[in-house]
């Protein structure tokens, strides 16, 4: 059934770039993720205003709306600003780019609350003991805070991954042909969409299915060793 009249492999093939998408996002969403959570945990108070304002503006704007703001509004601007100052340039951002750029931008915002969250959770007497220790600040979010955060931060990312590889579907609007940008070249074409966009919702259940899967592996190894109470 799935070779869908030849549509098949044009499916599969939108599904890898599908992941390849949002693997690169979730790159961006992480590293994002714990730059925001810093600032906000951190003693100068102009980098927590900074993630604040970053945290609030990106949550309340919908990603559709980023996705065509980055495509089409960003190098619009850039031309502009250039033809401003007496510059003729043209500027073209490629699909797959802005896609990876700005889902990451966007979930490192959810992230931010998800690391915020793990760095509060680690014991507080942990830090004491390591500063006791004679431990600096560097040394103590080395080998104190980044190592067992990740235990508490785990199934929270696991959440903004399952969200995010679902909103790679609106990078369709940008004409990447990830997924959803192939199943509907395939549904136009053959004129079945009920079949193509139910094959395509099996294929985004199985990513989904898989990468519970890998989380629940993650949460057991970042939990060996840990004592629980009974």
């Amino acid at each position: 059934m799935f070779t869908l009249h030849g549509y098949g492999p044009l499916l599969i093939k939108g599904a890898k770039l599908t992941i390849t998408v949002g693997a690169g996002a979730m790159v961006i969403t992480i590293l994002l993720g714990l730059g925001a959570a810093l600032c906000k945990l951190s003693s100068i108070k102009s980098l927590g205003i900074i993630a604040e304002t970053y945290t609030t503006v990106i949550r309340g704007i919908p990603e559709l709306v980023l996705i065509l703001l980055v495509y089409y509004g960003a190098p619009t601007l850039i031309q502009d600003m250039a033809a401003f100052f007496g510059q003729e340039i043209y500027v073209e951002i490629k699909p797959m780019v802005a896609g990876i750029l700005t889902i990451g931008f966007i979930y490192g915002a959810f992230a931010t609350e998800v690391f915020r969250g793990a760095f509060l959770a680690v014991p507080k007497g942990q830090i004491e003991a390591a500063q006791a220790c004679g431990m600096g600040p560097l040394l103590v979010f080395r080998r104190i805070l980044l190592p067992q955060m990740w235990r508490f931060a785990i199934p929270g990312l696991g959440n903004v991954w399952m969200v995010l590889i679902k909103a790679t579907a609106l990078v369709s609007v940008i004409q990447l042909p990830e997924l959803m940008r192939s199943t509907d070249i395939a549904a136009r074409n053959l004129h079945k969409p009920f079949t193509c966009y139910f094959a395509a919702s099996l294929i985004y259940l199985a990513i989904t299915i898989f990468s519970l899967f890998f989380q629940q592996w993650a949460e057991r190894k970042a939990n060996r060793g840990v004592r629980r109470e009974v």
